[in-house]
């Protein structure tokens, strides 16, 4: 029995065992990928040179309509971020509420807004509010009314997660905390606002951060409507130059550029807060 079993371990061995001395080594895959890689390049060459040269063409020649996108889309996204975060503190407070009605209506809405896609909730208020509101008379025209009605959707639509955000920095905050406030006298109104509120505040401000990164991605959506931020001047500059690819391309450097710089700018805080901690 101890032959068989010392014979088929060794079997075994020779069936699942590595030599690096046998077949081809590491080197000569790497080498042969980045033959693959410089082949690739070599072909694609010309056309991505081409690609290049005319995307930058397109950018010097309609870069008042880039510009004016980025403006409407920075705009867009900070009113929104702003509002969205009065709303949402309102909702959190509302579903702390003791008023059984009030908490209900607050998880319900948050619910309802956190289950639906943004465009439906943007074409809702867009044409739900021509059916209320005469703009004309307000004085305001198409454009105006479009930007406007981007504005309440996304805050809408951004204070339901911000609320859920406010929620969990709170809840982040030691219970403990509050007891030694109350136990020193305090109400659980001071409580809240001088010891609980400015420790979950440092703790949401990254998470705010990235949601505010997420909502310059997602207002893209609102050129659905007509507002003339970035996706909307790209599709212009298409009808144009008649220039289907470069146009986006260069929509897509300029959302990376705004994103990837504003990631920077949250990871920067949270390393602040992090050395304050």
């Amino acid at each position: 029995m101890k032959d068989e079993s010392s014979s088929y371990s060794g079997l075994e061995e020779n069936i699942f065992s590595k030599d690096p001395k046998k077949g081809p080594s590491h080197r000569f895959w790497s080498g042969l990928l980045l033959l693959v890689f410089i082949g690739l390049i070599y072909l694609v060459k010309d056309p991505l040179v081409g690609f290049l040269g005319s995307s930058l063409r397109i950018l010097s020649k309609y870069s008042e309509y880039f510009i004016k996108g980025l403006k409407y889309t920075l705009g867009l996204s900070i009113i929104s971020v702003f509002f969205g975060s009065i709303l949402g503190t309102l909702l959190y407070f509302l579903r702390s509420s003791k008023v059984v009605v009030l908490k209900k209506f607050s998880l319900i809405f948050i619910e309802l807004i956190r289950g639906t896609p943004l465009i439906t909730q943007l074409s809702i208020v867009f044409f739900g509010s021509a059916l209320i509101l005469d703009f004309k008379s307000l004085g305001l025209d198409l454009a105006m009314t479009a930007f406007v009605c981007g504005i309440i959707a996304v805050s809408i639509n951004s204070g339901a997660y911000i609320s859920e955000i406010i929620r969990s920095g709170i809840q982040s905050v030691p219970k403990g905390q509050m007891e030694a406030g109350r136990s020193l006298g305090l109400s659980h109104r001071m409580t809240m606002r001088e010891i609980i509120l400015p420790q979950a505040i440092r703790n949401i401000l990254p998470a705010l951060g990235n949601e505010f990164i997420a909502l310059t991605k997602e207002t893209a959506i609102v050129s659905s409507i007509g507002v003339m931020d970035i996706m909307y001047n790209v599709n212009v500059v298409r009808g144009s130059s008649f220039k289907p690819m470069e146009p986006l391309m260069i929509a897509a450097v300029m959302y990376f550029v705004l994103t990837f710089g504003l990631s920077k700018l949250v990871n920067l805080l949270e390393r602040r807060l992090k050395t304050h901690d």
